[in-house]
């Protein structure tokens, strides 16, 4: 929940934290000293955004994929989603944009982390209005969500 301390890393956890300014990284200790560990994998919380131009930044941690691929990681990053929506929905949010989770330098191959996030919504959104937006940086990421959504 701290965001990367890799300074000038262009990774979407340092943007958010940058941008968002120092507030966030506060909030998100006193979260983690209040709960006496580091956030789950799969789990979500919520603090407010500060600077960014929305209300909250909903925090999740994605499996982090060294080696072959397994079952447990994909069902971690299926809970990242679903917990994010779920929280979203519980403090009455419209809309959730998600990044491409865990397919940076946590090497989540992108198109199965795709797959993932497009059917873990797709099943959320038979019982529930939010918005969802997916939010790429990669010309490949666009590719693949446009697929995937049909909107090519």
């Amino acid at each position: 929940m701290l965001g990367c301390f890799r300074q000038n890393h262009n990774c979407i956890d340092n943007c958010i934290h940058t941008f968002a300014g120092i507030q966030l990284r506060a909030a998100c200790l006193k979260i983690m000293e209040k709960q006496g560990h580091e956030e789950e994998t799969g789990s979500a919380k919520m603090t407010p955004a500060f600077n960014l131009p929305s209300k909250y930044v909903i925090h999740t941690v994605g499996p982090i994929v060294e080696g072959n691929l397994t079952e447990k990681h994909e069902k971690s990053l299926e809970s990242c989603y679903t917990s994010c929506l779920e929280l979203a929905e519980k403090n009455n949010l419209k809309s959730i944009a998600f990044c491409c989770i865990s397919t940076g330098v946590f090497m989540f191959p992108n198109h199965r982390a795709a797959e993932i996030a497009v059917d873990t919504v797709r099943k959320f959104k038979e019982h529930s209005e939010i918005e969802v937006i997916f939010n790429v940086f990669k010309d490949e990421d666009l590719q693949i969500y446009r697929e995937l959504l049909g909107t090519d």
